[in-house]
């Protein structure tokens, strides 16, 4: 069974809908978690749209690094520019993905737009994450 860590700026919407569906696609062939270079909580709006997709995160922590830093990962996926580059060394052989996917919880303007933009993050992190755990599980 891979282990995958799945790391963010803050924890809070990105690496948390990745998380939820890499876990989902990969069923028991992977241990998933997910953490945030500094954690920010889960933001109620990535909730939301998660459970639209009938996912609930409602019961995921938000989580840093450093409580990772005692594991050894298989892979670890970068979902933001600033995991990536801040994200600190840890002497593993997991092999490292990023991909950059836009900050929904940057969106400003009414509670609907807000959601909009979270249901177009939502959607690309998803579309992500089932190739990649066809093509790296």
């Amino acid at each position: 069974m891979k282990k995958i860590l799945v790391l963010c700026g803050g924890n809070s919407c990105r690496s948390q809908m990745a998380e939820a569906y890499l876990r989902y696609f990969a069923g028991n062939k992977a241990e998933i978690h997910s953490a945030g270079i500094r954690a920010q909580g889960v933001n109620p709006n990535a909730i939301i749209v998660m459970k639209e997709d009938d996912i609930d995160i409602s019961g995921h922590t938000s989580n840093s690094i450093d409580e990772y830093r005692n594991m050894d990962f298989d892979i670890v996926l970068t979902v933001c520019d600033t995991a990536a580059e801040e994200c600190p060394y840890y002497p593993t052989n997991a092999k490292r993905f990023h991909h950059d996917f836009p900050d929904p919880a940057k969106c400003t303007g009414t509670q609907e737009e807000i959601l909009t933009e979270f249901r177009k993050v939502r959607n690309m992190v998803k579309e992500y994450c089932e190739a990649f755990i066809t093509e790296n599980v």
